[in-house]
């Protein structure tokens, strides 16, 4: 389960890279063509750093988990749907973000993302209900694991509603999003939540 995740969580971060295009420059500068395509820089890294955030953050589930069965696997299959499709509203973003159209595309990238954390919570939760956790996995960490999980769902929903009165300030949500479960992960040493 692991190998195949691994998988597509390599192929989807990848796949990120795709909307990003050498600018047309015509009579003006390259450095002004640059600055006018940063939405589609920023929602690449913000993307970016959401994918690899649930990435470690699998890979430290996955650290709990002993076994797997049918119901486990479909819903990590679930969860990979998601992560699948992070590019396609990545891409809305980065073409949508200074158009009257930004509002949808942030509405749209929150869905996912919200979508994906409950999906995680839903994955973390039914293997402990399942006992596929490995024997004499220390209560406090599946404790503490699934209350840092229960915040993904309420960020990715805050800073979904926050686009209908401004999508920028949504879009700068999710980018502080990604930068506190980055350094939730690294500097800390904490769990990120999904």
């Amino acid at each position: 389960m692991e190998a195949f995740s691994d998988g597509v969580f390599a192929i989807a971060i990848t796949l990120l890279v795709l909307d990003l295009h050498v600018p047309e420059v015509g009579d003006g500068s390259l450095a002004h063509a640059l600055v006018r395509q940063w939405p589609a820089d920023a929602s690449y890294a913000v993307s970016f750093l959401t994918i690899g955030i649930i990435w470690i953050n699998h890979h430290g589930l996955m650290r709990h988990i002993e076994r797997c069965d049918r119901v486990l696997l479909s819903l990590n299959i679930f969860l990979l749907m998601m992560i699948a499709i992070v590019p396609y509203p990545t891409a809305l973003i980065s073409h949508y973000a200074r158009t009257p159209n930004a509002t949808a595309a942030a509405l749209y990238y929150g869905a996912v993302m919200v979508t994906m954390a409950l999906i995680f919570n839903a994955l973390w939760h039914y293997a402990i209900r399942a006992g596929l956790l490995v024997q004499g996995a220390d209560p406090r960490d599946v404790s503490g694991i699934t209350r840092s999980y229960l915040i993904g769902p309420l960020l990715y929903g805050t800073a979904t509603l926050l686009a209908f009165a401004s999508s920028d300030a949504s879009l700068v949500m999710y980018a502080a999003i990604a930068i506190f479960y980055l350094a939730s992960a690294t500097l800390w040493g904490r769990r990120a939540p999904a």
